[in-house]
């Protein structure tokens, strides 16, 4: 039953992050998709990215099960630095903008619903990431935390006071703790929470 309830918590936590993007991109005006969003990103680009967060888990449930290589929510983050370079995250970034299409906010939540319908009712599982295999209950905290901290910086880049639910921000809090903890980065990271110390901390 705790694998059951930790999947069920890794789920409503994803989907609140996902709702939270939807609303955030409801408040976009029309003449600010093509604005800077967050270093060479646009507001479209920038969105684009974060909508990754929504189709890599209907994607990936899509395929068959894979043996488990990745351990829990921190070793994800482990994995993955330093194997995709900037420019390869940027253009990826672009291509899901443009993708978007003319009505963003509408493919979106078709992205959004999409991957719902791929979460309903399912067991934990395996599933197959680019890394290798991880627990799906270990999985979507990682996409929360992409929800979240890009949530932030859509947020910043057109002036929304919207805050962050709370759930989302408490899981998105725990994954970076963790995280930091198995990259070397835990005392340093509660160094810098603390106020002893001045960041920055990449966790990702």
């Amino acid at each position: 039953m705790s694998g059951e309830r930790n999947l069920q918590q890794a789920v409503d936590d994803y989907l609140s992050g996902a709702d939270h993007l939807l609303r955030l991109i409801g408040e976009i005006a029309d003449d600010r998709w093509e604005t800077p969003g967050l270093g060479e990103w646009t507001v479209r680009s920038l969105v684009g990215h974060t909508t990754r967060s929504l189709t890599t888990v209907a994607d990936y449930l899509a395929q068959p099960e894979p043996a488990i290589d990745i351990d829990s929510v921190g070793d994800y983050y482990a994995r993955i630095q330093g194997l995709a370079s900037a420019p390869e995250v940027t253009a990826r970034g672009v291509a899901a903008g443009v993708e978007l299409g003319d009505d963003p906010a509408a493919e979106a939540t078709a992205r959004r619903d999409r991957a719902a319908a791929a979460l309903d009712g399912i067991a934990d599982r395996p599933v197959a990431t680019p890394w290798g295999g991880i627990l799906l209950s270990h999985y979507l905290p990682t996409r929360t935390f992409e929800l979240a901290v890009h949530g932030l910086d859509i947020a910043r880049a057109i002036g929304s006071s919207t805050p962050l639910p709370s759930e989302v921000l408490a899981s998105a809090l725990s994954t970076a703790a963790e995280a930091a903890r198995i990259t070397g980065q835990g005392e340093r990271a509660l160094l810098v929470l603390t106020g002893r110390e001045n960041g920055p901390i990449s966790v990702v």
